[in-house]
């Protein structure tokens, strides 16, 4: 039995470390590669260009992104504009007001509205790619803002190259001051879009595309496969699908399309555990044409620890559920895991690099937001281990969407608006380990082992935080209750802008 779990949290702990050893590496590329730029061709004639925007339920957000849309420069005969709206709420009289608004503005507007969600985004994406005119199709989520070049910066690269599939652009932040919660977020995206993407596409690895703020050849999506509803993240799916038939994906992150950040606990979690649920569910369905690719095996190898990302989580987990065991029977762990451990100054260093490259100037302020990630981290580690577990063995796809409330300086007001959501399930999941990690702390303590305390103290901090936090901000919802229906109101008048 002592011998059984001191294996298995040594195997825990190796892979755990795998994770830190692959964010080193995608640094060490990063900083290899991150003066690379490839300049766009002149471009004689454009091609036609349909821009996708898939909407359910946005009437926060939905103004601010057709008023930006509407700015693209572009030329007029050659642009189109698809609202992908398969909302069942107010949302659809506001997209409806601003198509007639830019139709005789003469943009070209479609509105293509679905009674029956079926597939979620993927679904509406394929529906609206069926009368797409153009032979480039860009795509952007409800919270995204593209500034006005965006075009005119991502197309020629199309035109210069047949063999370019999809291009995707940085996504920018346009709450990232709003709360702790939010800045913790803007350093974990930073991460992925300032290091790692550009390591993947300048070193010859697979990169995803990003689900928005990006563009894609309409035949490398059909000759793809297209869009399927096979997994929550139909972004990842096609992007890779793509790749592995020969088809080149770019990133350019010097092209920036700010967002709004989930300010809610909740809303982040369901962001996660969809994320978390697509990635688990594209690595099995896709892990044997990765093998079977003419890619060499450290691109192979790479590319499935990229769609294993978020494996961490329940490795992370069985560390802590194992450590209580352990603790009780004295059992020794090999003392060479203490060196391994080290492989997790990898992400510090990562999100450090990014947040240096992207602020120069304040990126040590931005940083006091790593505990708080750190302990996020930590926290969700339960929510996302139940969305890995259900991307391995189930089969259902429920899309929950996450949130927006067009929110950006702090005071700003999210709690009495529709759309927030409620005490997560996971919550009690969350205080039940932070029981665990007291109770082991608890028992080290009596067994004369205080050298897992700062560890386990780590657990038990983060497990609180996340739910004391997601605890508070429930509260804060039920208060705001008294004026959540004069807000209504003025919505109602207030979109016409």
């Amino acid at each position: 039995m002592r011998q059984t779990l001191a294996s298995s949290y040594a195997a825990a702990a190796v892979l755990t470390a795998l994770y830190g050893l692959q964010a080193i590496a995608l640094l060490l590329l990063y900083l290899r590669h991150r003066k690379e730029h490839i300049q766009p061709p002149e471009v004689k004639e454009y091609p036609a260009v349909t821009v996708q925007l898939p909407i359910y339920n946005e009437r926060y957000v939905v103004p601010r992104l057709l008023r930006a849309v509407a700015r693209l420069r572009y030329p007029r005969d050659l642009l189109e504009v698809q609202i992908l709206d398969d909302s069942d709420d107010q949302t659809h009289t506001i997209v409806e007001w601003y198509a007639r608004k830019y139709r005789g503005k003469g943009l070209s507007v479609q509105v293509v509205h679905r009674t029956e969600r079926r597939g979620y985004k993927a679904g509406a994406l394929a529906h609206g790619l069926r009368s797409a005119s153009g032979d480039l199709v860009a795509v952007f989520d409800a919270d995204f803002v593209p500034p006005e070049d965006w075009l005119l910066r991502t197309v020629p690269y199309f035109v210069g190259d047949p063999s370019l599939g999809f291009l995707q652009t940085r996504w920018g932040h346009l709450n990232p001051d709003y709360s702790r919660l939010t800045g913790a977020q803007r350093l974990a995206l930073d991460g992925h879009f300032v290091v790692e993407q550009v390591a993947r596409s300048r070193s010859g690895l697979m990169m995803n595309f990003n689900g928005t703020a990006g563009i894609w050849r309409k035949s490398c999506i059909l000759q793809s496969g297209g869009w399927s509803a096979e997994t929550l993240s139909e972004d990842m799916d096609l992007s890779f699908r793509a790749q592995i038939r020969g088809w080149k994906g770019m990133y350019l992150p010097d092209a920036v399309v700010p967002a709004e950040l989930p300010p809610q606990l909740a809303a982040f979690k369901r962001q996660q555990f969809r994320w978390a649920r697509g990635s688990t569910q594209v690595l099995r369905s896709l892990s044997g044409e990765i093998l079977r690719s003419a890619l060499p095996w450290w691109a192979k190898a790479e590319s499935l620890m990229h769609l294993a990302g978020y494996m961490v989580s329940p490795l992370m987990l069985l560390l802590l559920v194992l450590l209580l065991p352990i603790v009780w029977m004295g059992v020794r762990v090999p003392w060479p895991l203490a060196y391994v451990s080290l492989a997790g100054l990898g992400p510090v260093l990562l999100y450090g690099v990014a947040q240096r490259a992207a602020a120069p100037k304040e990126w040590w302020r931005r940083m006091l937001d790593f505990p708080f990630l750190a302990m996020l981290g930590i926290g969700i580690s339960w929510s996302n281990t139940l969305a890995i577990m259900g991307g391995l063995f189930e089969r259902d796809n429920d899309f929950l969407r996450t949130p927006k409330f067009s929110v950006r300086k702090t005071g700003e007001q999210w709690q009495g608006k529709a759309y927030a959501l409620r005490l997560a399930r996971t919550f009690w999941g969350e205080m039940t380990l932070a029981g665990y990690a007291a109770l082991t702390i608890a028992i080290a303590l009596a067994k004369g082992d205080p050298y897992v305390v700062p560890f386990l103290g780590l657990y038990l901090v983060g497990f609180l935080y996340t739910a004391g936090l997601e605890l508070w901000q429930h509260f804060q919802m039920k208060s705001a209750s008294s004026w959540q229906k004069p807000f209504k109101a003025r919505v109602r008048t207030d979109f016409r802008q």
